[in-house]
């Protein structure tokens, strides 16, 4: 699939709001049925893709902790879209004020 498919796929009100920047770390992530660690693919301040086979429904919570720098960052999510066997797009919810400005500056996003 490509970039344009991918944002022909999802509804305008689905679409990321932030700009994303390529970033590969590990995530790990539970959503209550399945835990497991993926890799980014990118982030940034409103969420993240990650590569896993992990089937995923739209609209399923996660809990995620990454490493980015030299900074543990634990966050929650909600899957906003799916592409089987490749991967997921989360948006993130209720980013604790501190890790939005550290990814900010991490990312050089300002």
């Amino acid at each position: 699939m490509t970039e344009k498919d991918f944002a022909e796929a999802i509804d305008a009100s689905e679409r990321r709001k932030s700009d994303r920047k390529k970033l590969i770390v590990d995530v790990k992530f539970e959503d209550g049925d399945a835990t497991g660690i993926a890799n980014t693919r990118d982030i940034g301040i409103g969420g993240l893709y990650m590569t896993t086979n992990t089937q995923f429904e739209t609209g399923t919570p996660l809990y995620m902790t990454m490493n980015v720098g030299d900074r543990e960052i634990s966050i929650n999510g909600t899957v906003v879209y799916t592409d089987p066997g490749q991967g997921v797009g989360i948006r993130f919810q209720n980013i604790k004020p501190d890790d939005e400005i550290f990814l900010r500056q991490e990312l050089e996003l300002e």
